[in-house]
Order: structure tokens, then C-alpha cells, then sequence
């Protein structure tokens, strides 16, 4: 899935999985992700908590998207920082499944917090 993930390649993210249900994605904040305030824009801390869960519900094989998912943003990030996400499953149940996912500096301020609700394509 990695090799063909643009997006990810473009923003400099790298995910790491070591275990089904789990994933945790890496990025550091350059000055194109920069607000008018002069701290990451929400959309890309939204953007790297929704790969990590992206990986980690997709750690099982089938093909699964995301059905939902809402961030809460605690505090910003900066130019330069390093942020981490990891996202670990909570409940898996038929075709769906509910994923957490933490955002934080590499010194483990939280940034976000994130929960994404997953669903398994139709078998074709």
C-alpha cells in the first residue's frame, strides 16, 4: 500500500506497522503546511492521524476505507516539529471497525486526538 501512496510520499510521512490493527506515521512540519497563524494547518495533523489509521485498519489484508472520522485538536504544532501518530484498533466487528489515534510531538506533548471508524470493501 506504502509504494503507492502519493500523498504520503509528497508529505514526507513513514509509516511504521509491527503489529495487525496498529501503525504509526511520522511527519515533520515544513513551511508549506504553515497557517495564517504561523502553526500547522488542522488538515495536514488531520491528514497524518488519517494515515496512521488508514494503515493500521488495512493491516489485515482486505481492502478498507474509512467511514467516518473527527479530530480533536489540542494544541498546535510548529515549524519543524516532528509529529507522531499511532493508531491502535479498538473493536473490529464484521466488515467495520473503530480506530484511536494520538497525535504528539516527539517529546509526547499530545497534539490531537483522533477516532476513525473503518469498512471493509464488498468482496468482488
Amino acid at each position: 500500500m506504502y509504494d503507492s501512496d502519493h500523498a504520503s510520499h509528497a508529505l514526507g510521512i513513514v509509516i511504521e506497522q509491527d503489529d495487525p490493527g496498529t501503525a504509526t506515521a511520522t511527519m515533520t512540519v515544513t513551511a508549506q503546511m504553515l497557517n495564517g497563524h504561523g502553526i500547522a494547518h488542522g488538515g495536514y495533523v488531520f491528514l497524518l492521524a488519517d494515515t496512521a489509521f488508514a494503515y493500521a485498519c488495512n493491516s489485515y489484508g482486505p481492502v478498507t476505507v474509512a467511514q467516518s472520522g473527527q479530530v480533536t485538536f489540542l494544541r498546535p504544532a510548529a515549524l519543524g516539529d516532528e509529529l507522531v501518530a499511532r493508531a491502535a484498533e479498538r473493536d473490529r466487528f464484521g466488515r467495520n471497525g473503530i480506530y484511536d489515534v494520538t497525535v504528539t510531538r516527539t517529546d509526547g506533548v499530545v497534539i490531537a486526538e483522533f477516532r476513525g471508524h473503518s469498512r471493509e470493501t464488498a468482496q468482488r
